[in-house]
């Protein structure tokens, strides 16, 4: 079996990395944190790509697209940090809405008219939640919403208080965690090439720091364990496109993957600057700062781990070569 993607979908995924840095810069995260976080010119501009309906069925307007392709996606954003909530509305609400047959209003969704937030017992962060004209929420019951300032104040929402007697809906939290691993990827990518960049220009001894081996070593472990996070990533896409009964494990492994290589990268990226990155002059914080909320948004790193560890401890997923591979 070829796990490799596509030339169709490496293209796509290229043209919204083209799209985004052209249009979500820096500059444009600086004017957005100043003046209301949202701007109806680059969502228009997402809508136009069809980005909005990528997951949607074709009947309802959209590209009939999956997870693997939704999750390429997220990555870029990540790298972007967009601010706009696009994963949240398209790769997270409108697959857990079509697996409900829940297929009414996805026009709109695909128009870009109507937007998606989405809260589970886990996760209460609604990004857009208090304008959303369409809301999935797990469970939809005693449900109360309060507006408070994230510690990322490029991704606006509000924080909603779920009665819930269980863990609620395990599709929506698998769904959640694995788009945030997506971004937590593009995330740890940005920011080691930032670092990378900064390292060349940063001189101390007469030569850049980037010269020196120890920094090298650090930048290089960084770029390792992204590498490593990535498959991991893509094989949970496809594990829950495909409903093995395994998808939630590899959803949890491919979290706490990209949450450790955005943790690690944050953190060399800060040294790097001289812990200058922990400043708002300094463009790297933006980044940093929604590192920080993604991982811990659906589920930390020790809900996940655990996750991970019932599983194999416990038997449910068996392991070795002729399981994995099988």
């Amino acid at each position: 079996m070829d796990f490799r993607f596509s030339d169709d979908q490496l293209n796509l995924a290229e043209g919204v990395r083209d799209y985004l840095s052209g249009t979500h810069g820096p500059e444009v995260l600086r004017r957005l944190d100043e003046h209301g976080n949202r701007d109806p010119a680059i969502w228009q501009g997402l809508v136009q790509m069809g980005l909005t309906g990528l997951c949607v069925p074709e009947a309802q307007g959209g590209l009939g697209m999956g997870l693997p392709e939704a999750a390429l996606i997220a990555a870029e954003c990540g790298r972007a940090c967009l601010a706009e909530p696009l994963v949240d509305t398209a790769f997270v609400g409108v697959p857990w809405l079509v697996a409900q047959g829940q297929l009414g209003g996805l026009e709109d969704v695909v128009a870009g008219s109507r937007r998606i937030a989405v809260a589970h017992a886990i996760n209460p962060w609604e990004a857009d939640g208090d304008g959303a004209a369409l809301t999935s929420v797990d469970p939809l019951r005693n449900l109360s919403v309060r507006v408070e300032r994230s510690r990322d104040t490029s991704a606006p929402g509000v924080s909603t208080t779920l009665d819930a007697n269980g863990e609620g809906d395990d599709l929506l939290l698998n769904l959640g965690a694995l788009m945030s691993a997506a971004q937590l990827v593009g995330l740890a990518d940005a920011m080691l090439d930032q670092a990378v960049e900064y390292a060349k220009i940063r001189t101390q001894f007469g030569q850049p720091v980037g010269a020196f081996q120890a920094l090298k070593h650090q930048l290089a472990n960084c770029s390792v364990a992204i590498e490593f996070a990535k498959p991991v990533v893509w094989r949970a896409a496809s594990a829950l496109e495909h409903g093995l009964e395994s998808a939630p494990v590899h959803v949890s492994h491919a979290k706490v993957a990209a949450t450790d290589a955005a943790m690690l990268t944050a953190e060399t990226a800060i040294q790097v600057h001289g812990a200058m990155g922990y400043t708002y002059e300094v463009d790297l914080h933006f980044w940093m700062k929604r590192s920080w909320a993604l991982c811990g948004a659906w589920g930390d790193r020790a809900f996940h781990l655990k996750r991970v560890d019932d599983a194999v401890l416990g038997g449910a997923l068996p392991i070795g070569p002729q399981h994995t591979f099988a």
